[in-house]
């Protein structure tokens, strides 16, 4: 059996980066010219790796399935990205940030991999703003921060709502640099569909052109995988449609070990869904939690007219509305974590007192701050007794400036205007805590082969914390597998030019081709999709926020006997040397199917309740004894953290979980 080495280097947390970069090995710049580097994704890991590693010297190649790096799924994040620079005063620090990440995860993360990222966060803002990010900024011209749910200080740094997309384009603006200078090689248009290893090595990869289906040798001294999570299990998510996992599934089908598979992050703010049609859900930034106030109806009745159009939500009164989190959090407010205020939020939907048609949505609703907003600019301009509309357009003209895109995008999709009927939100799958195995220096169990982003586990532990997606993917590829993936080129300066003619490649590509013909010729009856939404169905019903042994042991199975079924009667129109969408999907879907039972056999091994998923065994007791068990889970594990205060009867808290939230963090240390 493998025993696992996460490489941690000796000594405090705060010394711990410095002193390993301190001492591990170099490469000095001339041999650097003779080392190939591959990397898979050019989101804001992979193009932020790729950029530094061209700029540091070495050779490197760029995959990624779109038609440019400037497409990665990156762009989607709108609320922002951590950084502790203290510049509001209000406290924050090194130590804090990694304090807030570590206990948002659920101490689930690697500590010193989360205070290497705390400590260099402040040095991507500054990367960043050199490249011409366009960070919000304050009257005085100093760069603006908001706050984010599960902390108490603003540290998000954020452009509008659309800082995934503004990161990004910084990342490829410097990735263009290095390939006018001929040091990056993009292969855009290309997926990659297996790891070459030779002698235990990760020396490069197979990959199809996606617009003339021929199959490409690549090779390298080292492979990084930056492709992303693998939200799309569940069909519907806030990834993109192309979204996958086939890069991190086939390289731990290789031997990279896969860590927290079902530890999946449901995100409290996405737009509900409209029907069974739908092929993704929409995100709404966790930043309107900031000046949005989420509630339900207190009535039924008032539940029910809504329904059924016979009231507005305007309608009711103050009284009338349960602000639900500010009950029971009043500490944090609207701002609790993700995984509190989504699983809040299914517990009042599943009580009945969901809002829209299907019963699936809570309200966001931006009145209070239109008015609070209003009333300040009333004063600053000076204006006396003003009328309720002129302070509803001053208020109004405040969270336009701030929200505008998301308001003007939830106004397209959901024909509503959200500045004065509340918005309706519902959880939904959206980032993945789980994925490859990673040392303290990026590397998978595979010699040579890294991975990092979003497609790696280390940071997040059972729950990742707002706006802190965007700084692991620019903290792993401008500040740290720079350093490390060095100390393993030290040793590799005398290896030269790695072959493709040979029986490892040879294997490879004959693998990655019959699978391809098997799906062109497999003359099925049903659709990929058709597979994909029923592996979706399955992974919400049984695997999603709420889990049983029961329905896990029933997931097992009937994801089994999908995937078998897919295999005999999947249909794949169209041929391999050419463009063809269908054929890229069925790959994908294959690899989803795998996930997936692992899926299920980790969460029915994990006999807790953590992050976004809670356990209750309730179809296994009987009458009134389960519906006791599950409204006893309503808040489930580690609530106390967040200082619930709830009614009597809203959650009864097991007496282990007060008593494992007392523990100091310094004696958690999950490795």
């Amino acid at each position: 059996m493998s025993v696992l080495d996460s490489k941690v280097p000796k000594g405090p947390l705060k010394t711990k980066w410095t002193d390993y970069k301190n001492h591990i090995d170099l490469v000095n710049p001339a041999n650097k010219r003779n080392i190939d580097v591959i990397v898979v994704g050019t989101g804001l890991a992979g193009g932020s790796a790729a950029a530094t590693l061209a700029e540091l010297g070495y050779n490197v190649k760029t995959f990624c399935y779109q038609d440019s790096p400037r497409r990665a799924h990156s762009i989607a994040a709108q609320g922002g990205i951590n950084a502790a620079k203290n510049y509001q005063g209000d406290g924050d620090s090194t130590y804090r940030l990694f304090y807030d990440t570590v206990k948002g995860g659920d101490y689930r993360s690697r500590e010193a991999n989360v205070y290497r990222l705390a400590e260099v966060s402040a040095n991507i803002i500054d990367q960043c703003v050199a490249q011409g990010v366009p960070f919000a900024r304050d009257y005085g011209g100093l760069l603006d921060n908001r706050s984010f749910g599960g902390v108490l200080v603003s540290r998000t740094f954020y452009a509008k709502g659309q800082t995934g997309q503004q990161l990004l384009l910084g990342a490829y603006s410097a990735m263009n640099r290095q390939i006018a200078r001929g040091k990056i090689t993009p292969f855009n248009r290309h997926e990659m569909l297996d790891v070459v290893k030779v002698d235990g090595k990760a020396r490069g990869i197979i990959a199809r052109n996606l617009v003339t289906g021929e199959i490409e040798r690549h090779s390298a001294h080292a492979v990084v995988i930056a492709s992303g999570g693998y939200g799309n299990v569940y069909f519907l998510s806030t990834n993109a449609m192309g979204s996958n996992a086939t890069a991190a599934w086939k390289i731990h089908k290789k031997g990279a070990f896969f860590a927290n598979p079902c530890y999946t992050q449901i995100h409290p703010t996405c737009i509900p869904r409209s029907g069974d049609y739908q092929s993704k859900l929409t995100l709404m930034s966790e930043s309107l939690r900031n000046d949005g106030r989420i509630w339900v109806p207190k009535n039924m009745d008032d539940v029910m007219a809504i329904r059924e159009g016979k009231k507005k939500p305007t309608d009711l009164s103050e009284d009338e509305r349960d602000y639900y989190l500010e009950r029971r959090y009043p500490a944090f407010g609207n701002l609790v974590p993700r995984d509190v205020a989504s699983r809040a939020a299914k517990e009042r939907c599943d009580a009945g007192y969901g809002v829209n048609a299907t019963g699936e949505a809570v309200y966001l609703d931006f009145a209070s701050a239109i008015e609070r907003y209003g009333k300040e600019q009333a004063k600053i301009h000076n204006i006396n007794n003003a009328s309720a509309d002129k302070i509803y357009e001053l208020g109004a003209a405040i969270v336009k400036a701030k929200y505008g895109n998301l308001f003007q995008m939830y106004e397209k999709i959901v024909d509503q205007d959200p500045y004065k009927t509340p918005m309706m939100i519902y959880p939904a799958v959206h980032y993945t805590m789980g994925g490859v195995w990673v040392d303290y220096n990026l590397m998978t169990t595979v010699d040579g082969l890294y991975c990092i982003g979003e497609a790696n586990f280390s940071d997040h532990g059972a729950n990742r914390l707002g706006a802190s997606a965007l700084m692991q993917g620019l903290a792993d590829g401008y500040f740290v597998l720079p350093y490390t993936i060095g100390d393993y080129l030290s040793h590799e300066i005398r290896t030269g030019k790695i072959a493709t003619d040979t029986p490892e490649f040879d294997a490879a590509e004959k693998e990655v081709t019959d699978k391809i013909n098997f799906f062109i010729n497999n003359k099925g009856s049903h659709s990929v999709d058709y597979y994909h939404k029923k592996l979706g169905n399955i992974m919400w019903e049984k695997c999603g926020m709420s889990r049983n042994a029961q329905g896990l042991k029933e997931a097992m199975v009937e994801i089994k006997a999908l995937r078998e079924d897919f295999y005999k009667n999947v249909s794949v129109p169209g041929t391999a040397t050419e463009l063809n969408a269908e054929l890229e999907k069925a790959g994908r879907v294959a690899d989803f199917l795998e996930l997936g039972e692992l899926f299920a056999k980790d969460a029915l091994e994990r006999e807790e309740s953590c992050g976004g998923h809670f356990r209750e065994e309730s179809v296994e007791m009987g009458g009134e004894q389960a519906g006791e068990a599950k409204r006893n889970d309503v808040d489930f594990a580690f609530v106390s953290a967040w200082e619930y205060k709830g009614e009597p009867g809203d959650a009864v808290l097991h007496k282990e979980e007060l008593e494992f939230n007392e523990i100091e963090l310094k004696q958690r240390s999950y490795k």
